[in-house]
């Protein structure tokens, strides 16, 4: 099991700082994705590890051993790229035993090697063709093979199904996951599509110009976000969020998200859990679409709001909502709503709501 530590990194590219004082612990055996936008580190950051970028500050750690010093080739780390960079002019027998017979391996392990790598990846009749006649799905499944059949300490994955369709797509996100859990190996995985983050990692870790935002488990960065930056990041469609403003009426407690005082109830202890952050430009109130409830008739609590643009997603339905001068959007069982322009009734699930200081952006931890 290979524990992979990195430590106060920094990267620099002339005057433009690209890693930011990057922190991370990968235990052994885990899947880590990390998930950004392009140009937020998270490939500079794979490279490092991997020794094909030298840092400016701090300490990459391999089971407890700086190695700094070391090669990229002394470091036993394999690496999947985007492009295949397979060998054009040989087998897939000869591509996946080609690191082996570099480093003088016996024929006879050679061959027992490549023949168990091909079949643990589904592709032993493909052995013996030419790269130029595989599909893209099956380029990757070689790739990976190559890079796995030395038995590296890890495996570090750069956008490896990026290039596909979306049917290779999902049916390679289900592969690299199977195998995963077949090899065990320890596994750092660079993407900036969060479906292939939320079902393939154990944890995600989520940068955003070279800073990392937050490290948790799917569930975690998805339900419980720690800035507004991982809430409109994370999740399709992304969080609804609106500056807001919250006042107490009676025993009541009203968080008002247009000028004109649209909004809805919420339970009197949020007051409390906001500690004094109630004021318009201060506050942000954040609500995944499924977060927002619909009622084809009047409820206490729910406001008439009027549907505006209906996405049908065969399963559900996405519903841009007309609140005040503010849009919601929600999701609704297939054809809930009929049609545009329909008038329903609204509310929001206070135990789905999240509150953020809009100067910082954090998360005020609010639990209702």
């Amino acid at each position: 099991m290979t524990q992979i530590e990195l430590r106060g990194v920094q990267k620099w590219f002339g005057n433009v700082q690209v890693v930011k004082d990057l922190n991370l612990t990968v235990a052994g055996n885990e899947f880590i994705v990390m998930l950004g936008q392009s140009g937020c580190g998270k490939t500079t950051t794979l490279r490092a590890i991997a020794g094909l970028e030298t840092i400016d500050g701090g300490d990459v750690l391999i089971d407890g051993n700086s190695v700094q010093h070391l090669k990229c080739s002394d470091r036993d780390i394999a690496m999947v790229f985007q492009s295949f960079s397979l060998y054009p002019h040989m087998t897939v027998y000869e591509n996946i035993a080609f690191p082996l017979r570099a480093r003088r391996t016996g024929k006879r392990a050679v061959d027992l090697a490549v023949r168990e790598i091909a079949r643990v990846l589904r592709i032993t009749d493909l052995l013996e063709r030419k790269p130029s006649v595989l599909s893209g799905g099956d380029m990757q499944r070689v790739a990976i093979g190559r890079a796995l059949v030395r038995r590296p300490k890890a495996m570090l994955m750069d956008e490896p199904i990026g290039a596909l369709d979306a049917k290779l797509r999902e049916e390679m996100r289900a592969e690299i996951k199977r195998l995963h859990l077949q090899q065990g190996s320890t596994t750092i995985y660079v993407t900036h599509d969060q479906v292939e983050a939320m079902s393939l990692a154990d944890r995600i870790v989520i940068m955003h110009e070279g800073v990392l935002q937050q490290v948790g488990t799917p569930e975690e960065v998805y339900a419980h976000p720690q800035n507004l930056f991982v809430a409109q990041f994370v999740g399709s469609p992304v969080m609804n969020v609106a500056p807001v403003r919250v006042s107490q009426e009676g025993g009541a407690v009203r968080v008002a998200i247009d000028e004109a005082g649209e909004g809805f109830a919420f339970p009197s202890e949020l007051l409390t859990n906001l500690n004094g952050h109630t004021r318009t430009g201060d506050l942000a109130l954040g609500i995944r679409p499924e977060g927002v409830l619909l009622s084809h008739e009047p409820h206490d609590g729910y406001l008439p709001v009027e549907a505006h643009i209906i996405e049908p997603l065969g399963s559900h339905d996405i519903v841009d909502l007309k609140v005040g001068e503010r849009m919601l959007r929600a999701r609704t069982p297939a054809g809930f709503v009929p049609g545009p322009g329909r008038r329903v009734h609204a509310r929001i699930d206070p135990g789905q709501a999240h509150f953020f200081d809009t100067r910082s952006g954090r998360s005020l931890g609010v639990r209702l």
